[in-house]
């Protein structure tokens, strides 16, 4: 379904850049703090908190007609968070283990994206649409408490835990600041809502237990766009 909408709105590119009188495409680039926390949904998974993060990418918009564009490019998305949940520690020694991911992504978003008129400099917008993420790093911090005996803490690359690909929901909106006819520093909040489980494989303490968790963030985008 989402690869037929994103052949649907390139088919619009093509059929609306005659009428638009907009330039026909920008680019630029941008870098984003970012929030992130996992949700769970599995028994005894528990959230443990939400990390701070950053993302850097390439923006480009294409002008479907005048204030519509197609919003797409990369980002490079530093994303953390946390989860408690229980763990059996190399098949001997069960308990509970307090895990911090940090994971890495390169998402490419699709979204609809529609602008205000200017208000002098200033013109608003908002944006719908997808993003597909590839995990390409996988860490953890994890402080494990066994039911009997001392705390230990350890480094561990988890990427075989991690699913490969993550879809989100994408929502935001911001303001346009332009330098020129063209030029514009961009400054927008958006939030991506996961769709997708991005844990695999099962419990080691509980095998029946199927690991799901979904990730969200909240992101500060600032940029510049030609």
């Amino acid at each position: 379904m989402k690869i037929k909408v994103a052949w649907l709105l390139l088919g619009l590119i093509v059929a609306l850049q005659g009428i638009s009188q907009e330039k026909p495409f920008r680019f630029g680039f941008k870098v984003a703090p970012n929030i992130a926390w996992i949700a769970p949904d599995a028994e005894g998974y528990k959230n443990d908190g939400s990390k701070m993060g950053i993302s850097w990418g390439l923006l480009a918009d294409f002008a479907l007609a005048e204030n519509y564009f197609v919003k797409t490019g990369f980002s490079m998305d530093y994303l953390n968070g946390k989860l408690e949940f229980p763990y059996l520690l190399n098949d001997t020694a069960p308990g509970m283990m307090n895990r911090t991911y940090h994971l890495r992504y390169i998402e490419i978003p699709l979204t609809l994206k529609m602008r205000t008129n200017k208000f002098g400099k200033i013109a608003y917008f908002g944006e719908i649409g997808f993003g597909t993420s590839f995990n390409i790093r996988a860490k953890s911090d994890d402080e494990f408490q066994p039911d009997t005996g001392t705390k230990t803490t350890s480094e561990k690359d988890i990427k075989d835990e991690i699913a490969l690909f993550k879809e989100s929901l994408i929502v935001g909106a911001g303001m346009e600041y332009f330098l020129d006819e063209s030029t514009s520093l961009v400054f927008e909040l958006s939030f991506h809502n996961g769709l997708t489980n991005i844990l695999t494989d099962y419990n080691t303490r509980y095998p029946d237990i199927k690991q799901n968790g979904i990730l969200y963030c909240f992101q500060f985008n600032v940029g510049i766009i030609f």
